[in-house]
């Protein structure tokens, strides 16, 4: 049976389970004197058979997941003879995917022998018997759990705390999956960073201040050792980021306050979801149109009057990103704008404030920490921008601060150096981990810098 369909039949047999627990429970009530005899409501018996019927099912049926594919390889490379085994790495490997590929119907068999034939027929058949097997099994845990549920409601039983404790155990242990999913993703990136350090010194790496890549293949090849500076890569990726932070955080801050505290109901119902429309217009037509408009705009304008400006640059990058990233920076301050007490507003003016100084010294200081944060999405999402710098702003890695010339970002290099046929141990390759590992400081830097000034003037505020 397919997982999905096994899946289904499973949320069937807890729907069972709940309406089987909840009437057991009102037919015991009936003979010890009616429903306020029972400990918990009725629908709480229902949800513990449920729970029991659902949940040991569901996680015999991740763990049976995880580990059959795993379980079936170790059984197919059992049946192989010896001299099979005895191959080298990559030699069995391909001669394992190739049986594979076969089983899965992705190949014919012209190009296998008879061992790889039979050990793909024998595959079939395991992968045959082990999903009747996997399906049995959670049949009967699950039905296993829904008897015992059923046994064990009584008028006395507490089903509300033993429910109310499966439901902090499922969440803790999103919680803990959540934490284990970040911990995976900061150590498969460390193990590949640290390969690359192995072979490129770290002191090279963070104080380089050229960025070429490429390796040579051949050992007289000439002009490709490669250099592996990160500077301009950063150099880059702030200016950008600068460039888009100066037009986004003042047009949506000031965008918000309008909107928030002059704006009428209905202009404001017309014109907050018009402005929210620009977040979701993908960023690859934000490039195009970097690349099409803004660019040859900015080209025009600066050879105009006489400035040397790049057909691909770091200002219409950041100009067309700084657009992108307005809808966040204004609808999160107006909603935490909104968020302040109208009391802080009313006790302003009675004072004689103006709405000017209200808003300066009241309403902003009690939303900054929101406004903070709102502005921290922002640099986030214009530094993990790739379309726009790849169209508008080029692939060069240049030492300048000069906005007018060509730049690349971090996130563009990381994409560029995983694309192409190189060996995936290659320094050229690893070094995009290495960027990836650079790339989670800085964004925790700004993570902790952003939380130090929130703290700072929200103690101040009180």
């Amino acid at each position: 049976m397919p997982t999905t369909t096994l899946v289904l039949v499973l949320a069937t047999l807890a729907v069972a389970g709940f309406y089987l627990g909840r009437n057991r429970s009102l037919a015991l009530a009936s003979g010890a004197g009616g429903p306020q005899s029972l400990h918990s409501l009725p629908k709480h018996y229902g949800y513990m058979a449920a729970a029991w019927v659902a949940l040991p099912a569901l996680l015999l049926l991740l763990l049976w997941t995880g580990l059959e594919s795993s379980l079936l390889n170790e059984m197919v490379l059992a049946q192989l003879p010896a001299s099979v085994r005895q191959m080298g790495a990559d030699e069995l490997s391909l001669y394992f995917n190739q049986l594979l590929s076969y089983a899965h119907g992705a190949i014919d068999a012209s190009g296998l022998d008879e061992t790889q034939l039979a050990a793909a027929q024998y595959y079939t058949e395991a992968a045959s018997r082990l999903a009747v097997l996997k399906t049995a099994l959670v049949f009967l845990v699950g039905l296993g759990g829904g008897a015992l549920a059923l046994r064990k409601i009584a008028p006395a039983f507490r089903a509300r705390n033993h429910v109310e404790g499966i439901i902090t155990a499922t969440l803790f242990a999103c919680s803990f999956l959540a934490v284990l999913t970040t911990l995976g993703i900061v150590l498969s990136v460390l193990f590949q960073a640290v390969q690359f350090f192995q072979i490129i010194p770290l002191s090279d790496f963070l104080f380089g201040l050229e960025w070429s890549p490429q390796m040579a293949i051949r050992a007289d090849q000439v002009g490709a050792s490669g250099s592996f500076g990160f500077i301009p890569l950063l150099l880059g990726t702030l200016l950008i980021s600068a460039v888009a932070m100066v037009i986004a955080v003042p047009v949506g801050l000031l965008s918000a306050i309008y909107l928030s505290e002059y704006a009428s109901r209905r202009f404001r119902a017309v014109t907050k979801p018009v402005l929210e429309i620009l977040a979701g217009v993908p960023t690859v037509v934000y490039g195009f149109f970097a690349a099409l408009t803004v660019a040859p705009f900015i080209r025009d304008v600066g050879e105009s009057i006489g400035l040397t400006v790049a057909s691909e640059s770091a200002l219409a990058a950041g100009t067309v990103m700084g657009i992108m990233i307005i809808p966040f920076v204004m609808s999160l301050s107006d909603d935490i704008i909104n968020a302040v007490p109208d009391s802080l507003r009313e006790a302003s003016l009675g004072m004689g404030a103006t709405m000017n100084e209200t808003i300066r010294k009241v309403l902003l200081p009690a939303a900054l920490p929101g406004i903070v944060g709102g502005i921290l999405l922002a640099v986030s999402r214009a530094i993990g921008e790739t379309m726009i710098v790849v169209m508008a702003a080029g692939l060069s890695a240049k030492l300048t601060a000069n906005p007018l010339e060509a730049v690349t970002t971090i996130t563009v290099q990381i994409v560029t150096l995983l694309v192409g046929d190189q060996e995936f141990d290659s320094p050229k390759t690893l070094a995009a981990f290495a960027l990836g590992l650079v790339l989670f400081f800085v964004t925790l830097l700004l993570n902790v810098v952003a939380l130090y000034v929130v703290r700072r003037y929200r103690e101040q505020y009180d």
